[in-house]
């Protein structure tokens, strides 16, 4: 029998695919302000006197620190909506043969420290052991509120604005290769310190941009604001084109790439640019006011700076540097995928 050539690559669906499953099969009532839409990254429903934030993500790319990495992730899609998350509800999903009581407390214990530390309660869900899995899949739906003129959304970037970054790229994935890789690189030569350091991206510079969105929204104008997570930066640039209806153009030599992660991208032949990006977030707000946010960041110790310019439709998606102009890189699936077949 022959393969089939359309079967879809592991990560997300082409978005063209998606926005047509989208059109055809959403549906909406008069209360949904932001619906399911390519590069929002969660729904608002009209309340009383402020509107709820709803967002549901998984976490597919790693096994240990499971239920740190589901509270930050969905809680990362509220604070770019300038909403706080405070509810939060899961799926827990357990692979038969090997889930024990301690395995299942563990991933509990996470989640409630998690919740803990951002003040979040977690109010239910569901937990089951099933067949199939070869490790356990955890499911996440946060919500949370905001104001009603505080709404930010990915839709809203506008022709001329400041596209802002802060931290730097590939944050997540640096975490991931050196937990879910550790055995193959000690076997090529690094070091347990090293691989500990990247380990610890998870915590610093950290996946979570709770603190840095809740600040941009509070002392600046912001337009629009976007996580990017799998695809990489390039997909969050994408998506954010997309959501507006705009072009861009960045300059990727300011975009910071940190040196462990260098060296692993180097290690395994992926390119930081389409790798996993929680811990990154994309902003964008009227460039006169980009020198007093990224000067606020800078006093509350949250590295940032411009890294391009919203531009018109028509001007595409584009990128510079040392080489010159070019169309931004486009990823089909995440660079992260890869690094699951080495050495197999």
């Amino acid at each position: 029998m022959m393969a089939r050539k359309d079967i879809f690559a592991p990560g997300k669906l082409p978005m063209e695919e998606l926005e047509k499953l989208l059109k055809r099969y959403t549906t909406t009532d008069p209360r949904v302000i932001v619906g399911a839409r390519i590069g929002e990254d969660a729904a608002v429903i009209e309340g009383k006197d402020r509107y709820l934030v709803v967002k549901t993500d998984p976490i597919t790319f790693v096994a240990e620190d499971i239920g740190w990495y589901v509270i930050h992730v969905n809680a990362n899609d509220l604070a770019t909506r300038g909403a706080r998350p405070q509810w939060f509800l899961t799926a827990v999903l357990l692979p038969e043969g090997s889930t024990c009581p301690e395995s299942v407390d563990k991933i509990f214990g996470q989640i409630s420290q998690a919740c803990k530390s951002l003040e979040i309660s977690w109010v239910g869900g569901h937990t089951e052991i099933t067949h199939g899995l070869e490790r356990p899949l955890v499911v996440g739906c946060m919500l949370g509120e905001v104001e009603k003129d505080k709404l930010v959304t990915t839709a809203g970037a506008q022709v001329g604005d400041d596209i802002i970054l802060t931290k730097g790229i590939a944050i997540e994935a640096t975490s991931i290769m050196a937990r879910e890789r550790a055995d193959l690189l000690r076997e090529r030569g690094y070091e347990d310190e090293f691989l500990s350091r990247c380990r610890n991206f998870l915590y610093h510079p950290g996946i979570s941009i709770m603190r840095e969105a809740m600040l941009a929204a509070e002392v600046a104008s912001i337009h629009s604001m976007h996580d990017p997570t799998e695809g990489g930066l390039a997909s969050g640039l994408l998506e954010l084109a997309w959501a507006a209806g705009v072009g861009l153009r960045v300059d990727l030599g300011r975009i910071r790439i940190y040196p462990e992660t260098q060296a692993l991208c180097q290690e395994f032949s992926l390119d930081p640019f389409g790798l996993i990006a929680s811990g990154a977030l994309l902003l964008t707000l009227p460039p006169e006011q980009t020198p007093g946010l990224l000067e606020r960041f800078a006093r509350e110790g949250i590295e940032a700076c411009r890294i391009g310019e919203i531009t018109l439709k028509e001007k595409g998606i584009k990128a510079w540097d040392v080489n010159g102009e070019r169309e931004l890189p486009h990823f089909e699936r995440d660079e992260i995928t890869k690094i699951f077949k080495i050495g197999t």
